[in-house]
C-alpha cells in the first residue's frame, strides 16, 4: 500500500501530453486499473552510444534531517534514485526494466490503457553490475526529469552518459512526481487536480535542490564506504570509491533543468549545469551564475522569448553557451523524442505538436552529443570546438551568441 497525495495540477505535463497524443481521436473512457505487463505497443530505447556497457542500481533513500514537504505530519522525506555508471558485464544478471512493475502499471493508466506495454520495455543496463574502475574515480551527473514526470523518462541521455565514462544519479522527486515505487511493492501517488500557483511551483523547485543536496550528501557516505539504501540492499562491486566528488555536474529537463541550474548556484560542490528547455523559477535567474552552464532549447524558445533565460544571461560571469534546436519542441528533450514515435504510427496520430517536426534519432544524437561535450570539457577538462562553431553533424543546432 502507499499514499495518494493530492496536489494542485496543471494539464501541461509530459503525462498529460502524451495522454491527449494516445488518445488522439478515440473517446476518453474510464479505466479499469490495469494489469502489470502484458499486451500492448512494444517501445524499445535506442542504445547508448559509448564505449562501455552500463550498470544500473535503484536506491532507497531517507532524509530524517527534513520532514516531507508535501505531506502533513510525516516527519522524514523518502526518495528513489537510480545509479548509472559503466560497468563490467556479468554473466547472469538481468537488464534493468525501463520501470519498475507498478510504477509501469500506474503510468500506462493514464497513457491510453492497453495501448502501450511500458511494463515490457527495458534499458540497456545490468542490474548490479560491477562497476568498471578502469579509468579510476569518475565524475558524477544528477539528472533531474520534468514536472510531474518520473526519473526513467530521461534514460536516452542518462544511459548514454554513463556509457562515455560517468556516474548518473536519476532523482524522482516524491509527491511531484506522478507516482514512485519503493521496495516491497508500496506505490506513492499524486494525484493532480487544480492549477498550480506561481507559489506551488518555485516551492517544488526548492526541494527539488534540497532532495538534490541530500543525493550529494548520501553519495559522499557511499564513497566512504557506506551503504546509503533504507533497505540494506547490496551495492555493485566497485561502486563503494569509484566517485570523483570533487567533479560533480547537474543536468535536467523542463522544471528539472532549471533545479539543476539554482543547485549548481547554491550548492558550492556542483561544478556545471545543463538546462533542457526549462523556464527558470529560482533565484538563479535574477542573481546569475559564475559557474558553467549549457541550455539547450525548443525552436520557440529562446532568451528572445523568455525573459528568465535573458535575465540569467545578462547576470552569469562564467562560461555560458544556448543552442536552438530547429523544429523541436519542449519535450523533444525527454524519452518521448525517441519512445512516441513508436506508438504514434500505430495509433495513427499526429506526433508533431508534441515533439515536433526534427527527425527523432538526430535529435537524440545531438542532444547526446552536446551534453557529453560540456561535461567532458567543465568536469574532465576535455577540449571541444563543438560550442565554437556550427556543427555539420548536427545542422539542426543553431548556437545562439
Amino acid at each position: 500500500m502507499g499514499t495518494t497525495v493530492t496536489r494542485p495540477g496543471r494539464t501541461g505535463t509530459i503525462a498529460a501530453l502524451c495522454l491527449a497524443l494516445a488518445a488522439g481521436p478515440m473517446a476518453t473512457e474510464a479505466a479499469a486499473e490495469p494489469a502489470i505487463g502484458g499486451a500492448g505497443i512494444r517501445v524499445t530505447l535506442p542504445p547508448p552510444a559509448g564505449k562501455y556497457p552500463v550498470g544500473t542500481v535503484a536506491l532507497h533513500l531517507v532524509d530524517r534531517s527534513r520532514p516531507d514537504p508535501w505531506v502533513a505530519g510525516r516527519a522524514y522525506r523518502e526518495l528513489m534514485v537510480s545509479v548509472w555508471y559503466p560497468a563490467r558485464r556479468k554473466a547472469g544478471l538481468p537488464t534493468a526494466p525501463y520501470m519498475s512493475p507498478l510504477a509501469a502499471a500506474d503510468f500506462g493508466r493514464t497513457l491510453a490503457p492497453g495501448e502501450v506495454d511500458w511494463a515490457g520495455a527495458t534499458t540497456h543496463s545490468q542490474e548490479g553490475a560491477p562497476m568498471d574502475r578502469t579509468g579510476g574515480r569518475l565524475p558524477v551527473v544528477l539528472y533531474s526529469p520534468g514536472f510531474r514526470v518520473p526519473r526513467t523518462f530521461g534514460t536516452t541521455v542518462v544511459e548514454d552518459l554513463a556509457s562515455r565514462g560517468y556516474v548518473v544519479v536519476s532523482v524522482d522527486h516524491t509527491y511531484e512526481t506522478a507516482q514512485v515505487e519503493f521496495p516491497g511493492g508500496r506505490l506513492e501517488r499524486t494525484d493532480f487536480t487544480a492549477e498550480w500557483t506561481a507559489e506551488d511551483m518555485s516551492k517544488a523547485v526548492d526541494v527539488r535542490v534540497d532532495d538534490m543536496t541530500f543525493v550529494l550528501d548520501q553519495l559522499a557516505r557511499l564513497n566512504l564506504g557506506h551503504n546509503p539504501d533504507a533497505d540494506r540492499r547490496r551495492l555493485p562491486a566497485g561502486l563503494r570509491g569509484g566517485l570523483n566528488l570533487s567533479r560533480i555536474g547537474a543536468l535536467g529537463h523542463s522544471m528539472g533543468g532549471s533545479s539543476a541550474l539554482q543547485l549548481a548556484h547554491d550548492d558550492r560542490r556542483v561544478d556545471a549545469g545543463v538546462n533542457l528547455d526549462g523556464g527558470h523559477r529560482g533565484p538563479v535567474a535574477q542573481t546569475g551564475l559564475a559557474k558553467p552552464f549549457l541550455q539547450m532549447a525548443a525552436e520557440s524558445h529562446t532568451r528572445a522569448s523568455d525573459p528568465t533565460w535573458q535575465s540569467l544571461w545578462d547576470r552569469s560571469t562564467g562560461w555560458k553557451r544556448e543552442l536552438r534546436f530547429t523544429g523541436a519542441e519542449h519535450i523533444s528533450f525527454s524519452d518521448a523524442q525517441a519512445l512516441v514515435p513508436q506508438y504514434a504510427e500505430k495509433l495513427n496520430v499526429d506526433a508533431s505538436g508534441l515533439i515536433g517536426t526534427i527527425d527523432p534519432s538526430r535529435s537524440l544524437a545531438a542532444q547526446r552529443a552536446y551534453s557529453a561535450a560540456f561535461f567532458d570539457l567543465h568536469l574532465k577538462k576535455r577540449g571541444t570546438l563543438l560550442f565554437d562553431r556550427p556543427s555539420p553533424r548536427h545542422p539542426e543546432v543553431t548556437l545562439i551568441p
